[in-house]
């Protein structure tokens, strides 16, 4: 485990807008209660609560990866319709204590899914 610092800088901060997730005309999540991840030069990542999600669209698969920073990562396939979407979702179950702030939220894939931020409701 790795911890957050000035090397690898790693910011968790609400977001302002709400936060729309969608595949196609489907609408996955939408939130007000989004999290944007900043780390290092990496692209920003919005993480969305998990009760915020259409969990009936998520199937959990076999994939995960480890992070040094955050953790092990599981990951969900959206069923989108008649299409599946392999891997387009990941969550930090059980994140590692710097990173407490995202356990119970999920983060997808932008070239999988469209990620609107839309003006705060």
């Amino acid at each position: 485990m790795r911890i957050p610092g000035p090397d690898h800088p790693i910011t968790i901060q609400p977001t302002p807008n709400r936060v729309r997730v969608s595949a196609g005309n489907m609408v996955i999540a939408e939130t007000s209660r989004a999290l944007t991840l900043k780390e290092g030069s990496y692209p920003a990542v919005q993480y969305i609560p998990r009760q915020d999600a259409k969990q009936e669209l998520l199937e959990r698969s076999t994939r995960s990866t480890h992070c040094p920073y955050k953790g092990d990562a599981s990951y969900f396939s959206i069923k989108a319709g008649d299409a599946t979407l392999d891997n387009a979702v990941w969550s930090y179950e059980e994140p590692f204590p710097a990173m407490s702030e995202i356990k119970d939220y999920l983060a997808f894939y932008p070239d999988k899914v469209t990620i609107e931020q839309l003006d705060a409701a």
